[in-house]
């Protein structure tokens, strides 16, 4: 009835796998990844504000200036662990965090009239090193016994089951598409991050126990009465609705997306 999606194993390939033709396999990086001496020469420039406003303007609160310290000590595992405790999906936000309004936005530099740090790509080259290389951060919790449904398979739910997995809980994602991942696999400009970028954030982040099922319509198959019965929770992360139309000639045509 469903496709369940499960990573029993590190590095597990996804159950259907992606077309190699896709358009956006040729777009190349707007921001690429820095190789270890650009990150270790960008990590030397931050000042390591005592009162740092890039954390103020992060909005999950990741230590900025501790992870950048970290790349700069030569120990891109323990930044990388400094980001995620923050945030869960630090990774994909490496690389679609609007970075120019938040943390860079606020980096001392720009009062100086000097380039900010590149905060974004240097979070990037930290969370790649971990999930690239298969380096496992996080265990599952010991556990309670208590089984919690996440709606949805996007970002919201994804960080919501491998927080309770790593309390303890048994987190279930129930996801009506055939991927994971909501828009960060199929909605965001490729030239920020591809597909399966976000499928593999999706895979290392459920290494530790996230449960998943594809393919199901929470409401028809399984019901909410069903989803009272067999959990303790319910979460709820059904992201966002259906694009908004612009009523113009041609776009009810095959192939053309709101």
């Amino acid at each position: 009835m469903f496709q369940t999606f499960a990573v029993p194993n590190p590095r597990q390939e996804i159950l259907v796998p992606l077309a190699t033709d896709r358009v956006e396999t040729r777009l190349p990086d707007l921001k690429p990844a820095l190789t270890d001496a650009q990150a270790r020469a960008e990590a030397a420039r931050c000042l390591f504000c005592h009162d740092a406003p890039c954390v103020t303007a992060c909005p999950t609160g990741i230590d900025i200036p501790m992870f950048i310290r970290q790349i700069h000590a030569h120990n891109p595992v323990g930044a990388a662990r400094t980001i995620f405790e923050a945030n869960s999906l630090g990774h994909s936000c490496a690389r679609v965090c609007p970075v120019e309004v938040l943390c860079v936005g606020e980096c001392v530099y720009n009062d100086k009239g000097e380039p900010p740090i590149m905060i974004g790509r240097l979070q990037r080259h930290a969370t790649d090193h971990v999930l690239h290389a298969g380096i496992q951060l996080f265990e599952a919790g010991a556990p309670t016994g208590r089984p919690v449904a996440c709606v949805g398979g996007g970002p919201a739910s994804i960080a919501c089951a491998h927080e309770l997995v790593r309390l303890g809980h048994r987190a279930v994602v129930l996801e009506k598409s055939t991927w994971p991942g909501g828009l960060n696999t199929d909605g965001v400009a490729p030239y920020k991050m591809q597909a399966e970028e976000s499928l593999a954030e999706v895979e290392w982040l459920s290494e530790i126990g996230i449960e998943w099922r594809l393919g199901v319509e929470v409401g028809r198959d399984p019901s909410w009465a069903d989803l009272e019965r067999e959990f303790d929770a319910v979460f709820l992360g059904v992201g966002l609705g259906a694009d908004a139309r612009l009523g113009i000639p041609g776009e009810e045509l095959a192939g053309v997306w709101g």
